[in-house]
């Protein structure tokens, strides 16, 4: 059974069957006091109060039945999957796999790199430990949709111009139908949010299609 909801740039039909959820890096580190993101000088803040409406959107899915994905941006406690371009670009106090309040920066299993509490993936739901900004890149993402015959991505998370869209682009390159929930993304600079929505649905969709939450509920 197809669902069809607004959208832009035009309506948005998709398959509850064969449609996932992506949750991009909804992680201690970039949305809560204390952790990478704030330590360069960001506020964080306008991460944290997406949370609500992704926590919305998750509940929404589990009961549609769709397949759902969390992400996390990590790195090997050796960083040997970390290049020293990515890492030497951070803060020269708070780069990747130094010491932070909540563990070492973006290393899997420190506290910080954790999905934050409201968000907490559920028993089958798969978790992707990406060492890049798209969820595609060095993972067995699309290895994992394929066995499920997955056709739709729903995306959500932070930040909007950067894993998320690398993400988005990727899975359209891949032939994936995209869409991102307006409301249930976020960046630490609202223009970049913005402009983002605008690239992915200019020229007719040229990468995926936007939508509010709500258009999801109404349907």
């Amino acid at each position: 059974m197809t669902i069809t909801i607004p959208a832009l740039p035009d309506p948005f039909t998709f398959d509850p069957s064969t449609t996932a959820l992506v949750i991009i890096d909804m992680q201690r580190d970039f949305i809560e006091p204390g952790g990478f993101g704030e330590s360069l000088g960001n506020d964080v803040a306008l991460l944290a109060q997406i949370v609500p409406t992704v926590a919305a959107l998750l509940a929404l899915a589990r009961q549609s039945g769709w397949f759902v994905v969390h992400t996390r941006e990590s790195h090997a406690a050796d960083l040997s999957d970390c290049p020293p371009a990515k890492r030497l670009r951070g803060a020269p106090n708070a780069r990747i796999g130094d010491e932070g309040p909540m563990g070492r920066i973006l290393i899997r299993g420190a506290p910080g790199n954790a999905i934050v509490d409201a968000l907490a993936p559920a028993e089958g739901e798969l978790v992707i430990d990406k060492p890049g900004k798209g969820a595609f890149y060095a993972t067995l993402l699309a290895q994992e949709l394929e066995a499920r015959h997955i056709t739709h991505l729903v995306f959500a998370g932070v930040t909007t111009e950067v894993c998320v869209q690398t993400s988005m682009r990727e899975a359209n390159d891949r032939g994936y139908d995209c869409l991102l929930v307006e409301d249930a993304t976020a960046s630490y600079f609202p223009a970049f949010k913005l402009a983002t929505l605008d690239m992915v649905r200019s020229q007719g969709g040229i990468v995926g299609w936007t939508a509010p939450l709500s258009s999801f509920t109404a349907a």
